[in-house]
């Protein structure tokens, strides 16, 4: 932030922990506005995440079916999942995809960071591209179900655009391989 922004700036004045569980965390905090005045925040406390995008040889990309309880729909997604206390987010990157969809990556590329839900929660995606893949067996978490499938990116641009794609980290990664595949963006990439 810098001294521009301190007219937008929110100061904590307390915390209450409201829920706290395996996964998430919910608080309420009490903050002091700009204008002085007190308000309430209720969010979620979130440890982050890690998306892949990744890329088979013939520009195709690995994507998956899930059903997402909390809004009660199968989402075509990209591949993605919780970081583990103390994990680096390129290791969790490699363990997800490989659980999720069996693949291995010889070159990995960080994209960015993004945040899915800004309004109430924490949680910061951190994004990959994966290239070099070579398929093996998955290996799902206990209690984890979905598909594995590969589409070109004017499918997935199509499914997008049309809705069929809702998931915003999804509608995210696509734009960020839009641009890379257009060369709007570069990528340092390294061997795994």
């Amino acid at each position: 932030m810098t001294n521009a922004d301190q007219h937008l700036i929110e100061h904590l004045s307390s915390r209450e922990e409201l829920l706290t569980g395996n996964f998430l965390h919910v608080r309420r905090d009490t903050v002091r506005l700009p204008n002085q005045r007190s308000a309430t925040r209720e969010y979620i406390q979130h440890s982050g995440a890690v998306m892949v995008i990744p890329l088979l040889d013939d520009g195709r990309v690995v994507l998956e079916r899930q059903f997402r309880y909390p809004i009660g729909k199968v989402l075509i997604e990209f591949p993605a999942g919780k970081i583990d206390a103390g994990e680096d987010p390129l290791r969790c990157g490699q363990r997800e995809l490989l659980e999720e969809t069996g693949y291995t990556a010889k070159e990995w590329a960080y994209a960015g960071e993004l945040h899915p839900v800004v309004a109430y929660s924490t949680e910061a995606i951190q994004v990959f591209f994966a290239r070099g893949l070579t398929l093996g067996q998955r290996k799902l978490d206990e209690g984890e179900f979905l598909d594995v499938f590969t589409a070109s990116q004017a499918e997935l641009l199509e499914w997008c655009l049309s809705g069929k794609v809702t998931d915003s980290k999804t509608l995210a990664g696509m734009l960020w391989l839009q641009n890379y595949s257009l060369g709007a963006r570069a990528l340092q990439w390294q061997p795994a």
